[in-house]
Parts: C-alpha cells; sequence; structure tokens
C-alpha cells in the first residue's frame, strides 16, 4: 500500500529531538515514574514500563537512574507527584497540533499552553476538538531500501494491521497498541531493525506547509516542544524545508 512522504518529516523530527538531548532524560523519568505507578514496577507485567526503560537505555540512562525512578514512583522512596493531561488546538494552516504533559501542577502548565499558542499564531482549543484526527497505534518505520517483501511478510505473519510504503521508499508498519511489542520483537528477530519504534498518535491526514508558514508552524511546535512540562507532541502538518 502507498503512501506520501512520510520519511523526511521523521528524520526531520529525530534531528530536532537529538538538538534536545538534555531534556530527554527528564522525560524519560516523568514516564517511567507514571508507568511504574500505575502499572506496578514488575517490567514482565507492565509493557508501558517496559517501553519506557528501553527507551531511557537507548538514551544512555545510568541503570541506578532508572532503577531510583521506578522505586520512587512504587513507593520505596518519595517522589513528586506527576498527572497527565493532554491539550488540544490548531497551528498555522488549521495543522491540527496535541501535546501530551505530565505535571505537578496544572495551572501552571495550561497556562504556558495557551500563551505559546496565542503568542505564535495557533488556537488553543477543547478537549476532543482534534483528536479525532488521530489514531492511537504502534508505528514501526524502516529506512529507505529496506526490503518491503520482507517487512510485510513478517509484520503481518506477526499481527501487524497494515504496511504502507512512502514516495521516497520508507516502510511504516501500523499495529493496535497492544500488538506493538509483538510485532517489533518479530521484526527485529527477523534481522529488521527499525528507525522508529514507538507506540504514538499517528495523523490520519496531512497538512502540507512551505515558506513563511512552514517557519510560522516550526517556531510553534518549538516553542511548545521547549515547554517544561511537555512529554511529546503530535501534529498533522508535513514542513517543507
Amino acid at each position: 500500500m502507498a503512501g506520501h512522504s512520510k520519511w523526511a518529516n521523521i528524520q526531520h523530527r529525530k534531528g530536532r529531538q537529538d538538538e534536545k538531548r538534555g531534556k530527554i532524560w527528564t522525560r524519560l523519568t516523568r514516564e517511567i515514574i507514571v508507568a511504574a505507578r500505575q502499572g506496578g514496577g514488575d517490567i514482565a507485567m507492565n509493557p508501558r514500563l517496559r517501553l519506557a526503560i528501553e527507551k531511557a537505555k537507548a538514551a544512555n540512562m545510568p541503570a541506578d537512574n532508572i532503577k531510583r525512578n521506578v522505586d520512587k514512583a512504587t513507593g520505596n522512596l518519595d517522589g513528586v507527584s506527576y498527572e497527565e493531561i493532554r491539550y488540544e488546538g490548531y497551528g498555522i494552516g488549521g495543522a491540527a497540533i496535541m501535546i501530551d504533559t505530565m505535571t505537578d501542577n496544572r495551572v501552571r502548565t495550561v497556562a504556558e499552553v495557551r500563551h505559546a499558542f496565542s503568542k505564535y499564531g495557533g488556537n488553543m482549543g477543547t478537549d476532543g476538538s482534534v483528536a479525532f484526527q488521530f489514531k492511537h497505534c504502534g508505528q514501526l518505520v524502516f529506512a529507505p531500501g529496506t526490503s518491503e517483501d520482507k517487512v510485510m511478510e513478517v509484520a503481518l505473519e506477526a499481527g501487524a494491521e497494515d504496511v504502507v510504503t512512502d514516495d521516497e521508499g520508507a516502510i511504516e508498519v501500523l499495529t493496535a497498541p497492544g500488538d506493538f511489542e509483538a510485532v517489533k520483537n518479530a521484526l527485529e528477530a527477523a534481522g529488521l531493525k527499525p528507525e522508529v519504534a514507538e507506540v504514538t498518535m499517528r495523523a490520519e491526514n496531512t497538512v502540507s506547509l512551505s515558506g513563511e508558514d512552514a517557519v510560522r508552524m516550526q517556531k510553534l511546535l518549538d516553542v511548545l516542544e521547549d515547554l517544561d512540562d511537555t512529554q511529546e507532541i503530535y501534529h498533522n502538518a508535513e514542513i517543507q524545508e
């Protein structure tokens, strides 16, 4: 099944994340704490915690840090209590944006998100105002040049919902959230290592932005990304360089 070009946008996003490594550990720490608090500290019984620890190890977080955060969440150490809040809104050109936050002060967080939208050309919306434009799913992306036939065979056999190839030859495997780990393990066991592997909110349709609109949209996304309480940002803009 063919799709439009996602590869450039994915590489662009990864590059910007790599520039902000200083903030990655903070986000991973919060994710570990919330995952452990909700599902317990046993990674065998808690897939969300398992994935969070996997990401932390990939970001070179020391094992002692990981263990301390799990202990903090499960009551072995005193810690801050975080809650998860999602905000929705529109950016430049009507592009949809969702911001997942973890915060110990929701009044502060909503004020900061609202300010970013209003100052940089967006509009903050109400709950559900853009969420319908996204699908909660597992996503694994393979670089152009990967064998489409092999990916498709392994992925579908393991329970994937769809395999999409974009205009640049990148291959995207989509799964139900609950099947993500099994499909990922099967692909890696077959020697297929994804460039991106995550449970995400995937845009069902995209809005193409170029020129000044692209610059303004990227600025809005950067400001939202830099907020202390931001964990993840999802949007449906295809930003042309």
